[in-house]
C-alpha cells in the first residue's frame, strides 16, 4: 500500500490503524512510523502534503475519518498528531479516538462537537452509546463480527442513524470491531475542491492556492513529479 505525496486543506483526517504499520511524512515537519492501534489526527488547515507507505508484506487496514472544519480553523497552520495505543483512553471496551466520552477525553485537538471512538466486542456482550447533547447524527462503521441492533443485523457496512439524541443499544452477534461516531450538524456550506473541503469560495480559493505554493517548493525539492 502507498498514498503518494498529496494535498488536503480545509480539513481535517483521523486515521485510526488497526492492523500493519505505516510509514510517514508530512509538510508540517512530523515523520515516523505508525504501529498497528496508533491514531494520526492532520489537521490540514490552511494546506498541508502528506504521504503513507505500508512496511512490510502484511495486510494494513484501519479506518479514516475526514471532518469539514469550521471557518474559524479551515484556514489556520497545519498541525498533525501521532498518538500509539496507550495514549488513548479508554472507557468500557470503547477508545475515546476524538471528543469526550463518559468521563475520558481524547487528546486530540479536535474541534468541539464530534465524538469518534473505537469499540471492541466479545460475542454475545452488549454495550450502548448515549450522545452528548446536540449530537443528533450518528455513524457507524463494522469492519469485523456483527452487531445487532434494534433487532437489525450490521455487519461489514457503513450506517447512518436517522437523526436523533436517542441511546444506540448494540449486542455483539460475534466478537466484533468497529468505529461509531456522533456530532452536532455542520451549520455551514460545503465547497469542495479535488483534496479539499471549505465552507466558502474564497476559503477554498485560499486553500488551493496555499497548496499550490507548497507543491512547488516539494517540485523543486524533486518530492513529486
Amino acid at each position: 500500500m502507498r498514498f503518494s505525496m498529496h494535498p488536503h486543506s480545509g480539513l481535517a483526517t483521523t486515521t485510526v490503524l488497526l492492523e500493519g504499520e505505516v510509514e510517514y511524512e508530512d509538510t508540517t515537519g512530523a515523520a515516523g512510523i505508525m504501529p498497528s492501534g496508533s491514531v494520526e489526527w492532520m489537521n490540514a488547515g490552511r494546506g498541508v502534503w502528506h504521504d503513507g507507505r505500508a512496511r512490510g508484506d502484511g495486510p494494513v487496514r484501519g479506518y479514516q475519518l475526514w471532518v469539514a472544519l469550521p471557518p474559524e480553523l479551515e484556514l489556520g497552520e497545519p498541525r498533525s498528531q501521532y498518538l500509539s495505543v496507550s495514549e488513548i483512553p479508554h472507557t468500557g471496551p470503547a477508545r475515546v479516538v476524538l471528543g469526550r466520552y463518559g468521563n475520558v477525553e481524547s487528546p486530540v485537538l479536535a474541534p468541539a462537537g464530534i465524538n469518534y471512538l473505537l469499540v471492541r466486542l466479545f460475542a454475545g456482550e452488549q454495550w450502548q452509546y448515549t450522545p452528548p447533547a446536540g449530537h443528533n447524527i450518528a455513524w457507524l462503521s463494522i469492519q469485523r463480527g456483527a452487531l445487532r441492533i434494534a433487532d437489525e443485523s450490521i455487519a461489514n457496512e457503513l450506517a447512518v442513524f436517522g437523526e436523533s439524541e436517542d441511546v444506540l443499544a448494540f449486542t455483539a452477534d460475534e466478537d466484533s470491531e468497529f468505529v461509531i461516531g456522533s456530532a452536532v450538524p455542520h451549520p455551514h456550506n460545503l465547497v469542495l475542491g479535488y483534496y479539499s473541503v471549505h465552507t466558502s469560495l474564497a476559503a477554498l480559493r485560499a486553500g488551493e492556492a496555499r497548496i499550490k505554493e507548497i507543491g512547488a517548493q516539494l517540485s523543486r525539492r524533486g518530492r513529486i513529479g
